[in-house]
């Protein structure tokens, strides 16, 4: 049980950080953390995997006034992610046919949907960014999709004044990541995480 857990973990990782790099190589837009991992890394000259590395460490600084506690997937995820999405787009090159740029968007959302239930299935606990939301709304008592909403307003504007690109990808990603998630988890939930899910769902972000 733990190793298929494990290597959920580890796959959904790696699938995660090569979605963000056809996303990017897709040129259609991003979802809104990375339009603002996008804009920093053109305005620093950083890679885009170091500057989703740095801003996951930057985040879980955000926890301890939160009072959430990091997991084994939320420091994976920190620091995995990024060394991915460098790998992808050292080997994905860029497309330029609008046909080529939209098959790759379409199978970078499925990619991505994949890698998220394979993470949240593995049950190691919720991204940085996600527990960001979870830890907001349990401290404020605003409701999760508030809480998320407003962040990513927030990280979506700033990566747009900073350069990151925003797009008929954005909207895609946003109508679409949901109910392919919700379709696809139950296939991925490990029997050992499945109680604990049901009785605490932010342990299910990704």
């Amino acid at each position: 049980m733990m190793t298929r857990r494990l290597v959920q973990l580890f796959t959904g990782l790696a699938m995660y950080g090569i979605s963000l790099a056809m996303f990017i190589r897709a040129g259609l837009g991003l979802d809104p953390w990375d339009v603002f991992h996008q804009g920093l890394a053109n305005r620093t000259g950083l890679s885009i995997g170091v500057v989703v590395i740095a801003v996951s460490f930057l985040v879980l600084l955000l926890w301890i006034p939160l009072r959430q506690m990091p997991g084994f997937g939320t420091l994976c995820n920190a620091v995995l992610v990024g060394v991915f999405a460098d790998i992808g787009l050292a080997v994905i090159p860029p497309v330029t046919p609008l046909a080529g740029q939209i098959g790759l968007l379409a199978g970078a959302v499925m990619v991505n949907a994949v890698a998220s239930v394979c993470y949240i299935g593995a049950g190691f606990g919720p991204g940085a960014r996600d527990g960001l939301m979870t830890g907001l709304a349990r401290r404020t008592g605003w409701t999760v999709r508030f809480s998320r909403t407003l962040i990513e307003v927030t990280v979506l504007a700033a990566g747009w004044l900073l350069g990151g690109s925003v797009g008929v990808g954005t909207v895609v990603y946003a109508l679409a990541i949901g109910p392919l998630v919700h379709l696809l988890l139950p296939r991925f939930m490990v029997t050992a995480t499945r109680a604990k899910t049901a009785k605490d769902p932010a342990t299910a972000t990704c």
